[in-house]
């Protein structure tokens, strides 16, 4: 194939994005969070990618930097062929019906006051998808249906239903618009363990049923191991290691994501492991350490570390990683 459909659905190259924060009383100097610097990555047309880290690795603010939800300080993201970084409002919003996002809090993401119809009818009115009530009805029966509720739960309140049914609301929501890409962000983490596997089923049921491209966000490895198709692992807002999701999962070639996976429960408690331990806490996103940003956890870290900045590069087809060390 050639053209636009060989092309990747999604492209962001080089995207930082940095927060100003005040400084101290007595500085005239700004300081600047340092929330994603230099991030690249591509989503294809019916792709999962997942995107790990701990907490504060800046996952979400790329995601967000991605959808335009938050303005990116540098870079350019590309959906579908066209450059979407400097549209405006108005030329963005065909892109807004493409692109969605099911947040991470079921509950703070939705409307208190909104009955199920009503939250996820919004998102119809908004883009004029009905003709009528009637087959606005009947569309949000189906989105209902399809994630596993019904005509039943129409006229609820986010208050009546459990956690995993407010996400699959959500859910519902997201698809009301027939998406062609979707930012999962952490959408199981605030939902007790027994249910995060019904909600990561029903999103890979449905990714594949409507063929979605997706980037699955998450801060736990073992989360996106049976949905991804390629994973990339984030720290200190900086991408570490890139592969196809089997490859990663069998041969990590980065210290970061081994102690990542380390750190995924196993059903065999037997099952050695080399116990690749990460030390100290994350490093302040307003100071991060110079060179390599993991360098003052790794184990294996050199002088070199702390002088030279590794580029992402290629150990293996489609595997890429950013360490000086061989």
């Amino acid at each position: 194939m050639t053209g636009a459909a060989s092309e990747p659905l999604l492209q962001v190259r080089n995207l930082s994005k940095l927060f100003p924060v005040k400084g101290s009383p007595f500085s005239r100097t700004r300081e600047t969070v340092k929330a994603v610097q230099d991030a690249s990555l591509d989503v294809g047309r019916g792709e999962v990618v997942g995107l790990v880290g701990e907490s504060g690795s800046g996952k979400t603010t790329l995601g967000r930097s991605i959808l335009r939800l938050i303005e990116p300080t540098s870079g350019e993201v590309r959906f579908d062929g066209v450059s979407i970084t400097a549209l405006s409002a108005r030329q963005l919003r065909p892109y807004r019906r493409r692109m969605q996002i099911v947040f991470q809090d079921p509950f703070g993401s939705l409307n208190p006051r909104f009955t199920a119809e009503r939250i996820i009818g919004e998102a119809l009115d908004t883009h004029r998808l009905a003709r009528n009530r009637a087959e606005r009805r009947d569309l949000i029966v189906d989105l209902l249906e399809k994630t596993g509720l019904g005509a039943a739960h129409l006229s609820r309140y986010p208050h009546e239903f459990s956690g995993g049914q407010r996400q699959r609301i959500g859910i519902a929501r997201a698809l009301a618009v027939g998406p062609d890409f979707v930012l999962a962000d952490e959408p199981v983490s605030a939902l007790d363990v027994s249910v995060q596997a019904q909600v990561l089923n029903l999103l890979r049921d449905l990714q594949r049923e409507l063929d979605l491209a997706m980037l699955m966000v998450a801060h736990d490895l073992g989360v996106v191991e049976y949905i991804a198709d390629r994973v990339i692992v984030m720290y200190l807002g900086r991408i570490m290691e890139v592969a196809p999701a089997r490859a990663l999962y069998s041969n990590p070639v980065h210290p970061y994501t081994q102690a990542l996976l380390e750190a995924v429960p196993r059903p065999d408690p037997k099952a050695r492991r080399s116990r690749t331990l990460l030390k100290g806490e994350i490093p302040s996103p307003i100071h991060p350490p110079s060179g390599c940003v993991f360098r003052t956890r790794c184990p294996i870290a050199t002088t070199e570390c702390a002088e030279v900045i590794p580029p992402l590069e290629e150990t293996a087809p489609g595997h890429l990683k950013a360490c000086i060390r061989r």
